[in-house]
């Protein structure tokens, strides 16, 4: 009996690299051999590469210019079809995901077509600092809800039917948005048609709809996943770990520190709660310094006191934003 020969699988590297830009969180795009927007991304070298780590900082590199700072691996995206193209029949390529941290100005020259992109336009749901985005009661409801009510998929066992789902990570009928379901939110529109990477990859769900709503930006392969993955862990992440530090330059006023954990978990707060939340949370020490860069009142510049990593195991922002 002869054996079945085995496919070959090739292991990338993907990068969602985040900074922060004027108050907005952006992505570093780069570009690829289509016209798709993505994120970073190449082969791993086992020969050239010691570790996926030193292999993906090699690719940014030399595609964005980019030298990466602080960099944590995410997931493993390994689904059948994330990588290929019509008719393609090479390899199948299971990418490993990671999330990196770095400052616009620290890093102002990258490489030809390498760009930051504000992450809202990829995800324009996710955006509540001034109020819910009307993109979901336009858009997304109303399809969601016509999907919903034609029943579940024959082989889909799901812990939770799709009228919960829809009510549970979209925040209706009483239930509260959770800012850290970002890819919830996705699958779930993903799985029901209504994204633009759903009908690239033949999905029915898409495949049976006359057209699409616009759905924020698509991108290349799976890099929207990807991307989502990232930021629901970097949202949660503030709530633990003092990664916002790696966004802000070294000296900062409380105003510049409160916009950026907005602009990362899309919340609005208020401002004398957050001031004493950082208080409680002795995460930073005043410098002694002010600055007059806001245009109005000198304000008292602070540093991040590098000593609440070694005093508890949990030093982050357990911010509560308005709805």
């Amino acid at each position: 009996m002869s054996e079945t020969p085995l496919k070959p699988i090739e292991i990338g590297l993907t990068a969602a690299i985040v900074a922060i830009d004027g108050n907005e969180p952006k992505i570093l795009t780069a570009p690829g051999d289509d016209t798709l927007t993505g994120l970073p991304f190449g082969p791993f070298d086992a020969v050239a590469h010691r570790t996926f780590e030193i292999g993906l900082r090699a690719w940014v590199e030399e595609q964005t210019g980019l030298r990466l700072g602080y960099v944590e691996q995410l997931y493993t995206f390994g689904d059948r079809g994330r990588h290929a193209r019509k008719g393609d029949t090479e390899a199948h390529v299971a990418s490993i995901g990671y999330l990196a941290l770095t400052r616009i100005v620290d890093n102002a020259a990258q490489a030809k077509g390498a760009s930051f992109e504000p992450w809202y336009r990829f995800f324009p749901w996710e955006d509540w600092r001034t109020a819910r985005p009307d993109i979901i009661e336009r858009a997304i409801l109303p399809e969601l809800t016509r999907w919903a009510a034609e029943g579940e998929a024959p082989e889909t066992a799901r812990a939770l039917p799709r009228k919960e789902r829809v009510r549970f990570y979209f925040g209706t009928e009483g239930a509260s948005w959770d800012e850290e379901r970002v890819l919830d939110r996705y699958e779930l529109l993903y799985e029901a048609g209504l994204v633009e990477e759903a009908r690239r990859d033949g999905r029915p769900a898409a495949l049976a709809r006359a057209a699409l709503p616009m759905l924020g930006t698509s991108m290349r392969f799976d890099h929207r996943r990807i991307l989502a993955t990232a930021i629901a862990r970097l949202r949660a992440k503030l709530k633990y770990r003092p990664v916002v530090f790696e966004l802000l330059p070294a000296e900062f006023t409380l105003t510049e520190l409160q916009r950026t954990v907005e602009a990362i978990s899309g919340r609005h707060l208020h401002k004398q709660n957050f001031r004493r939340l950082v208080e409680a949370g002795t995460l930073v020490e005043p410098t002694g310094v002010t600055s007059t860069q806001t245009g109005g009142r000198p304000a008292a510049l602070f540093r991040f006191r590098r000593e609440v990593l070694q005093e508890r195991p949990a030093p982050g922002l357990r911010v509560t934003g308005r709805r």
